[in-house]
């Protein structure tokens, strides 16, 4: 079977596991493209979905080959181990 060139949003929703809010602000931030169909109908191209899994993919692999395996913790200098600081609350 072929696979159809556009998806909807809530497919392409569906196929990332995010929310279709999601898929219009990637869409606006150029991280996929789509187009309109007709009256306001906006289909995302497929090879952009796929595009952005396979970026993902490449990215997540050198996050994991670049990463040490184990980083020490970072404490502000003079801090004390294990120190609670409280918040005051404002007073209007």
């Amino acid at each position: 079977m072929v696979e159809p060139v556009l998806l909807r949003i809530q497919e392409t929703a569906k196929l990332l596991k995010v929310s279709k809010w999601t898929i219009y602000r990637w869409i606006e931030e150029g991280r996929l493209r789509a187009t309109k169909i007709g009256r306001g109908s906006l289909r995302v191209f497929q090879a952009s979905v796929s595009g952005l899994v396979e970026e993902a993919r490449i990215d997540y692999r050198n996050a994991r080959n670049d990463s040490p395996k184990k980083a020490a913790p970072v404490r502000a200098k003079g801090m004390k181990k294990n120190t609670v600081t409280k918040s005051r609350k404002r007073v209007r």
